[in-house]
């Protein structure tokens, strides 16, 4: 059996999953928003939403049609949907009950939907997951010694409601309303500087960098954000390779996602022909 694995969400935790599981030879397929509100967007697959394609460390994701599906696959791209309701369970010519997994990367911290589906293998990462319950197996998301350690029943850590690391790394938005950047993910910020401004009706609330460094994400300009929502982040090492690179998180999530599969399908019970 050589398996789809279906992975919901193409933002940069996402993506490092997918670019781990790709580059050891699985066929990956993305399902995102119509909108997707990636922060790390260098990094994130799900800027393909927007631009039509997204190379992340060479590998590249490309918005599809059900059409271009399995060509798109062929070439050893990865495509990309819209699909948050994961319809594409539902549909035999793409997918199949016996041969299709699921990971849910969308991080949405709360009890997910059931599947339309049953699949042979669903993984979750991060809060709101419950192994043995709402799917087999829960991936560890919090920064820790648990991190990327695979539960095959209970809980991983519940949310802090804190960013990891300096809070003050975080940009949010401090009303509701339209974004817009006035900064690029890749500046060298200082202390102070304005980085984006909401605009709700006649009202204008500024976003300003708390430190010097490098601006490693800003939510893609001309996007309805929420009061509190994180719409960007600024990194202190003041490097701006580390832009282009998925975080040290994100791959040890794709580890443990990798961990799941090969233990519940060892590598002998993939079928010939398969990469892996």
């Amino acid at each position: 059996m050589n398996p789809l694995i279906i992975i919901r969400g193409g933002g940069d935790l996402a993506s490092g999953v997918a670019l781990r599981l790709h580059r050891v030879g699985f066929q990956i397929a993305i399902l995102e928003l119509e909108k997707p509100l990636a922060v790390r967007r260098t990094v994130a697959f799900s800027e393909a939403v927007y631009e039509g394609s997204q190379t992340v460390e060479g590998v590249t994701a490309r918005i599809v049609s059900a059409d271009q599906f399995q060509v798109t696959l062929e070439a050893g791209e990865i495509p990309l949907l819209i699909d948050p309701s994961a319809n594409i369970l539902r549909n035999q010519f793409m997918t199949s009950p016996r041969s299709t997994f699921v990971v849910d990367a969308r991080l949405i911290k709360q009890t997910p939907e059931i599947l339309a589906v049953e699949v042979p293998l669903h993984i979750g990462l991060g809060p709101g997951f419950v192994a043995g319950e709402n799917c087999h197996a829960v991936i560890e998301t919090r920064r820790s010694h648990t991190l990327g350690r695979v539960y095959w029943q209970g809980s991983p850590q519940p949310d802090s409601g804190q960013p990891e690391g300096d809070p003050r790394r975080v940009l949010r938005a401090s009303t509701a309303g339209t974004i817009t950047a006035h900064a690029n993910i890749g500046d060298h910020v200082e202390e102070g500087q304005l980085i984006a401004t909401i605009q709700s009706g006649d009202q204008k609330s500024e976003v300003k960098s708390q430190f010097a460094g490098i601006l490693r994400g800003l939510i893609r300009p001309g996007i309805e954000v929420t009061e509190g929502m994180k719409i960007g982040d600024v990194d202190a090492r003041d490097d701006i390779n580390l832009c282009n690179l998925v975080s040290d998180k994100a791959l040890s999530v794709g580890g443990g996602v990798l961990e799941a599969i090969l233990t519940q399908y060892p590598m002998a019970e993939f079928g010939e022909g398969s990469e892996i």
